[in-house]
């Protein structure tokens, strides 16, 4: 199975828009441990991927950057981070490729990673190009990783959207330009799912509860990095 990025989002301009750690790490897929240690440069080795929108506190990242990020995820699935890291570094390096990240597509097959440009293929663990890819998979479409299932980039729930052209791509109900979380706040105030309609008309009750559903996933994220901290200290206590 293959992993692929690039496509329409990655070659359109849309506006920028800030995601916060949290909402990066719900929408793509990735830990929030794991985005701050992509985010880092080492002495040999630059980083996977900086914040376009800040890289310094508060760290803030665009929709394009949640794109690449997907794919990182993904090609986590089939590469260790070391060749991932070899990969961007013969992309940036040999092949002198400056554009965003999110603007290439690249493939995993568990051996190696792979470049795909117009009638060329670029092995770019080993330098070679020219090779033949018979299967791709949707960087935007679900996915799961580590038994964890990552819900759609455009579409994280039937009535919750993604959509660069509308609030810069922040999740909104379906159809409407309301933030899904302004809705699943009413609710946790106390608001039935039947009364948001009150708040907001344009919203229905199995939209309202698409919102909370959304809203407890990202909160899930801040869960999932504190347990992996704690995990991380006991391993190296003494």
């Amino acid at each position: 199975m293959f992993a692929m990025m690039g496509g329409p989002v990655g070659s359109e301009e849309v506006k920028p828009v800030s995601y916060t750690p949290k909402l990066a790490a719900a929408l793509s897929g990735a830990t929030l441990r794991q985005l701050a240690h992509w985010r880092t440069t080492g002495v040999s080795r630059g980083a996977v991927l900086v914040p376009e929108i800040s890289p310094v506190r508060p760290v803030l990242y665009s929709f394009r950057d949640v794109v690449a990020l997907r794919t990182c995820v993904k090609l986590r699935n089939d590469a260790s981070l070391q060749k991932i890291r070899r990969a961007l570094d013969t992309l940036r390096g040999d092949l002198q490729e400056r554009d965003h990240l999110s603007a290439y597509r690249l493939v995993a097959d568990g051996s190696t990673i792979y470049l795909l440009e117009r009638g060329q293929v670029t092995d770019l663990v080993h330098r070679k190009a020219n090779i033949v890819i018979h299967e791709l998979v949707d960087v935007l479409r679900p996915f799961y990783r580590d038994g964890r299932h990552i819900p759609d980039l455009l579409r994280p729930r039937q009535h919750v959207t993604v959509d660069p052209s509308i609030r810069g791509g922040m999740p909104v109900i379906d159809g409407t330009r309301v933030p899904y979380d302004e809705i699943a706040e009413l609710l946790r105030d106390g608001v039935p799912a039947e009364r948001i309609a009150e708040y907001y008309p344009s919203v229905s009750a199995t939209a309202a509860l698409d919102a909370a559903d959304f809203a407890d996933y990202v909160d899930s994220c801040d869960l999932q990095g504190n347990s992996s901290a704690t995990a991380l200290a006991l391993s190296i206590r003494p």
